[in-house]
């Protein structure tokens, strides 16, 4: 049960003056749904501004704080022409306030002729005029406008102003309570760390530099400690050695001889399943490194035990896909391998359902209908998590509850995760690392094409397709944008169906999830040649015979996200093809990017490479792709923190006696109130 200092914070954001069904659905955009999600919408910048005693051409270019006396207006007659208040400064120089589009009647209600305003804005000359367009401030009181000197800059959604969101955050910071100090006393004096209640105001201020620090800090202290006793938790649980006598896995007849990397990682796993406490390990393996077949001998040694394993996908399509994939790799076995996903009813589902429950089920492969109340199972000891960065950490403690021990657990991602990642996101399991690809696999040719050759692109696909072979096309967003200069998957689908008429599909995540397998399903059984989408496809698509994959603007993609998507191609024994299309204006990372790309296929230096490039974040952050679980500390700072904030929380668990004691009790206050909590139920008592 949350304590009860926390309940201000989480109080709902209607509770705030002026926030109604309207304002509620833009403030939701931006996550601002409680108290609480203001104090941590922090601000991307700070505007700083002078104050004048007069206007000075010299401050031309500059964001100002003056008086002016309105006495004339001009202009307004037709909606499309600006509407301009003439003013003077105390010496009788003239500005004009400028406003565009339907604000006159706003204009003359706030700026009365001859009577003194305080006016915020950037100063600016427009011939031999000074103006200022769009006054960001206009108020009667010179002490509220003196508090405009150094004004923060937040994160809009559509339908939100800054006035208007500055104006509530300020009420939310009026809610924020003293809290108990939850860092550990010597390192918060080494750093010169602000209490919690000062932090949260200075970085709303920008008064103190290191309020920030000291924000991001408690984040990432509070997701360590909710992962150690996530960990701590798991090695007190018991769980079901087991020892398998090989005589399933000598039957595999595998196409290829496994990697070393593989080897390792089975002998891992293998090691950990023969324990009492329970199993928690991350796979990690670059796109085509081979984790269906370290996932099948993991779940042939619990199968080997007398036991079960289940294997959950994300999506029903790779749920298929896998299922297939075991069935075929694992028939000399004679394993009885099943497939339940939320499609399944009536006998069929029912004829699962008893095969899990009495046993004569082995293996099943399902989405999260595996797990659902109405699934027992006879004695499920593995569960494999595919895609792990779809699951969080309470999915996983879900499985605990379907087992007579609580099951080992085998969590797998495609996607390479720098090591600092890997420790923010997973620090409470072990990892084992697919850092080599299968012998024979051939290298996919990348290219990087200008836009303005799109024609030529779609002449190559002509040619590809005639050879019985299919392609993928991708676009950053799903739909044009009158703001946005970005291609767009629909738009697209409609420019190339011209072309090749049904052959083509569109795949993107706003369709209906019905709709999105049937275009799938289409593209999987070769009825359509080319795939159109957006970045749904990053993971869990695998199509051999797709050997062309096209990235439009690619620029705009994350080292990771680009890395990924070829990883789409390249899956059979054809010769695959990424062509990257690249845009006009081409900053320096974005070029660095594309030739990372064209210059290797190695995925863990890849990742590594974009955290470098991407520093705090650009267009396909690391918020908007995914990578972190981290609202308040930016790339740069869980880099820094991260190993000392690892550090705390160890010593806070084992010298310090977790959360017990006073500095217990306020880190318990720190995992509810970044909403952790799942961490404290998992103590005994909790």
């Amino acid at each position: 049960m949350r304590p009860e200092e926390l309940n201000p914070l989480f109080v709902s954001a209607e509770a705030l003056k002026g926030v109604g069904a309207g304002l509620a659905r833009p403030l939701a955009k931006l996550g601002l749904n409680r108290i609480r999600d203001f104090v941590y919408h922090l601000p991307d910048r700070f505007v700083s501004r002078r104050v004048l005693q007069v206007l000075e051409e010299s401050a031309v270019g500059e964001q100002v704080i003056l008086e002016l006396t309105p006495v004339d207006y001009r202009g307004g007659g037709n909606p499309r022409a600006p509407f301009r208040v003439m003013a003077q400064d105390r010496a009788g120089n003239v500005c004009a306030l400028v406003y565009f589009g339907r604000n006159a009647g706003w204009a003359r209600k706030q700026l009365p002729l001859n009577e003194p305003r305080w006016i915020a804005g950037r100063l600016d000359q427009f011939g031999q005029s000074l103006q200022i367009v769009h006054p960001e401030h206009v108020g009667e009181d010179s002490k509220a406008a003196m508090g405009k000197t150094i004004e923060p800059i937040y994160p809009l959604s559509e339908g939100m102003t800054q006035g208007r969101l500055g104006a509530l955050v300020q009420q939310a910071l009026t809610h924020v309570p003293e809290l108990p100090e939850w860092i550990e006393p010597s390192l918060k004096a080494k750093q010169g760390w602000p209490d919690w209640q000062p932090a949260v105001l200075g970085a709303h201020r920008g008064e103190d530099p290191k309020a920030r620090d000291r924000l991001a800090y408690d984040e990432l202290l509070a997701n360590s400690l909710a992962l150690m006793l996530v960990r701590a938790s798991n090695r007190r649980s018991k769980g079901q050695p087991l020892q398998g006598d090989g005589r399933l896995r000598s039957k595999l007849a595998l196409p290829f001889a496994l990697t070393g990397a593989q080897r390792r990682s089975i002998a891992e796993i293998e090691g950990d399943l023969a324990q009492s406490a329970p199993m928690l390990r991350l796979l990690q393996g670059d796109v085509g490194s081979g984790k269906t077949v370290v996932a099948l001998e993991s779940m042939l040694i619990a199968v080997e035990a007398g036991a079960q394993a289940a294997l959950l996908a994300p999506t029903e399509i790779l749920a298929r896909q896998h299922f297939e994939t075991l069935r075929r790799m694992a028939a000399p076995t004679g394993v009885n391998i099943a497939l339940l996903t939320g499609r399944d009813k009536g006998k069929a589902r029912e004829g699962i359902l008893m095969g899990l429950m009495d046993g004569s089920i082995d293996m099943v492969v399902g989405t999260h209908a595996i797990f659902q109340d109405a699934v027992a199972y006879k004695n499920l000891a593995l569960a494999v998590i595919d895609e792990q960065h779809r699951f969080g950490v309470g999915q996983r403690l879900m499985l605990t509850q379907k087992g007579k021990a609580t099951p080992h657990c085998l969590a797998m991602t495609a996607t390479p995760i720098p090591r600092t990642l890997t420790l923010a996101q997973y620090g409470e399991m072990d990892v084992s690392r697919l850092d080599e690809l299968p012998p024979g696999r051939q290298a996919i040719d990348t290219r990087v094409v200008a836009q303005e050759r799109i024609g030529d692109v779609v002449a190559a696909l002509s040619r590809h397709f005639e050879t019985g072979q299919q392609a993928y096309w991708v676009c950053p967003m799903v739909r044009e944008s009158e703001t946005a200069d970005l291609a767009a998957a629909e738009a697209r689908h409609a420019d190339l169906a011209a072309h090749f008429g049904n052959d083509v599909v569109l795949v993107h995540g706003q369709l209906k999830p019905e709709e999105k397998d049937a275009a799938m399903e289409r593209f999987s059984r070769g009825e359509a040649k080319l795939l159109v989408a957006t970045t749904v496809i990053e993971v869990g698509v695998d199509v051999p015979n797709a050997t062309l994959m096209v990235i439009e603007q690619a620029e705009r993609f994350g080292l990771a996200q680009l890395h990924q998507l070829r990883g789409r191609v390249g899956r059979g024994s054809e010769k695959s093809t990424c062509l990257l299309l690249r845009g006009e204006a081409l900053s320096e990372v974005g070029r660095e990017r594309l030739a990372l790309m064209r210059e290797t296929q190695d995925g863990f230096r890849l990742a590594e490479e974009d955290l470098r490039l991407r520093g705090g974040g650009e267009l396909l952050g690391t918020r908007q792709s995914g990578d972190t679980p981290f609202r308040t500390a930016s790339l740069e700072q869980i880099q820094r923190l991260l190993p000392m904030a690892h550090d705390d929380a160890r010593l806070l668990m084992e010298r310090d006696g977790g959360l017990v004691g006073e500095r217990g009790e306020a880190a318990r206050l720190l995992l509810y109130l970044f909403e952790r909590d799942w961490g404290v139920q998992l103590l005994r008592g909790g």
